[in-house]
């Protein structure tokens, strides 16, 4: 893979656990996302359809996309990236970052 498809086929997922409602902890994630070229609407559409995406904007820059995702753990919140994000076509590769909250 060229230094030019990296950049191109990068995302980015930013997590960490906040307190919702009460006690009920949740995972939250942040998928910046980049698309193969002329796919972001296609792939935001796709996107619209995932139930544990609660917020979702186009971008201009290295990224396309930005997904918010909450999931009720980590295991689960993966599950949602591998299983529903990376499969969509024109997502190419997404890198996974998880975070703790001080």
């Amino acid at each position: 893979m060229s230094s030019g498809e990296k950049n191109d086929t990068k995302a980015l997922l930013i997590v960490e656990t906040v307190i919702r409602q009460g006690e009920m902890k949740l995972a939250v994630g942040f998928i910046l996302i980049s698309t193969a070229p002329a796919k972001e609407h296609e792939v935001y559409n796709e996107l619209l359809k995932v139930k544990e995406i609660v917020e979702l904007h186009p971008l201009f820059g290295e990224y396309d996309l930005i997904a918010k995702i909450e999931a009720v753990d980590f295991n689960q919140l993966g599950q949602v990236v591998v299983d529903k994000v990376r499969s969509i076509p024109g997502v190419i590769d997404t890198k996974t970052l998880t975070g703790i909250k001080f």
